[in-house]
């Protein structure tokens, strides 16, 4: 059982406060997310004057707060416990139940308010609505700040992407500005090249980071509608076949056709464009690219394989997550945003599918992508 909720009594009526105090010796609650059950841990406090010095020595969940307190308004108290601590949940307990009292108790920041006499039954049943009601803030409290903290650490690792070309272009301008290597443009192309292969690199990162963006925040216009698999992934071939020739690199599509699937063009074209450029990229020249599509039953399935450097358990192990490129001595000067993969698997992800792949060093790699046909 995880810690017992603590929970604060105010109330001058020694009375109510011990036959509360039973009720929650033996109430267990469950949590909302089928967590552990815990329990409930009660203190008293006759008079507002002690349920200040209670929570100063304290940290308290749940408060349950006399309407009329011998030395002050219990509706004070409220306000004043809320403006201290506005996670916690504050029931009213009053003998002057009324719209006004309930409107004014809400105003002032309690939860719920409850009518003196009550039932043990009663009683329970509201406070099981208000631990539900605290878990509930609790957990999407965790949850913003999970994401405060991954937003904070992609800021980081891009910021960090960023720097190295940036520092890189802004090194190449400089030795052209100071005329390091002679009077001529001719005596730079060398950094005019490697400048525009920065730029682009850069170029792309904020493209895929773009694409990433509308993904995750479900603001990306998706245009659904019949496609014959084959034909888009005829057509991703030809956009690389330069690029593979200049490698001597041949691409070969093993498919019967068509293959109908229910999808966004631009998706598709993503998923495809990625494994086929990462399949080109990380290749040995006079490789081989083979793309295999299939369709099993209501899957899609596209299968991308190469004969290039591949990769050991730990580095696939790696894979999929933002901005995670393979770093060692054979990928040093391949460039990449480290962002499509993960963008395949979001993508797949989308269409009730996943992503996964097969590799070893020095043998290659297959990845493979599952989509729903429809």
């Amino acid at each position: 059982m995880t810690r017992p909720l603590r929970t604060l009594i105010v109330d001058d009526e020694p009375g109510l406060c011990a036959g509360v105090a039973r009720v929650f010796r033996r109430l267990r609650l469950e949590a909302p997310d089928g967590g552990e059950p815990f329990s409930l841990e009660t203190v008293t406090a006759k008079d507002a004057a002690e349920a200040r010095r209670r929570w100063t020595e304290n940290h308290f969940d749940l408060f349950l707060v006399d309407y009329k307190l011998p030395d002050a308004n219990g509706l004070d108290l409220v306000r004043e416990l809320r403006l201290r601590d506005e996670d916690a949940l504050i029931i009213v307990i009053t003998a002057f139940a009324s719209l006004e009292v309930a409107v004014t108790a809400t105003k002032n920041g309690a939860f719920d308010f409850l009518s003196k006499p009550f039932t043990p039954e009663e009683l329970e049943s509201i406070v099981r609505k208000a631990v539900r009601q605290l878990m509930l803030q609790r957990r999407a409290r965790a949850l913003e700040e999970e994401r405060r903290r991954a937003r904070f650490e992609f800021l980081s690792v891009l910021a960090h992407e960023l720097k190295a070309p940036l520092g890189a272009v802004e090194s190449y301008l400089r030795i052209m500005k100071d005329r390091v290597l002679g009077p001529l443009v001719s005596d730079y192309e060398a950094q005019l090249d490697r400048a525009l292969l920065r730029i682009e690199g850069m170029r792309k990162m904020i493209l895929d980071l773009l694409d990433l963006t509308r993904i995750e925040s479900g603001e990306k216009r998706r245009e659904l509608r019949p496609l014959d698999l084959v034909e888009v992934a005829r057509t991703a071939l030809d956009i690389y076949a330069s690029e593979a020739a200049a490698r001597r690199i041949t691409l070969s599509l093993h498919a019967t056709e068509p293959i109908g699937i229910t999808a966004d063009r631009g998706e598709i074209e993503i998923i495809l464009n990625n494994l086929i450029s990462n399949a080109i990229k990380y290749n040995r020249p006079d490789g081989r690219v083979d793309v295999e599509l299939r369709k099993e039953g209501g899957w899609v399935v596209v299968r991308v394989r190469d004969t290039g450097i591949g990769m050991t358990q730990a580095e696939t192990a790696k894979l999929f997550r933002e901005f995670v490129r393979i770093k060692n001595e054979r990928t040093a000067a391949i460039p990449g945003s480290g962002l499509g993969l993960s963008i395949v698997k979001k993508l797949a992800l989308l269409y009730g599918g996943d992503v996964s792949v097969r590799s070893q060093p020095d043998m290659g790699s297959e990845f493979t992508v599952t989509l729903k046909a429809s």
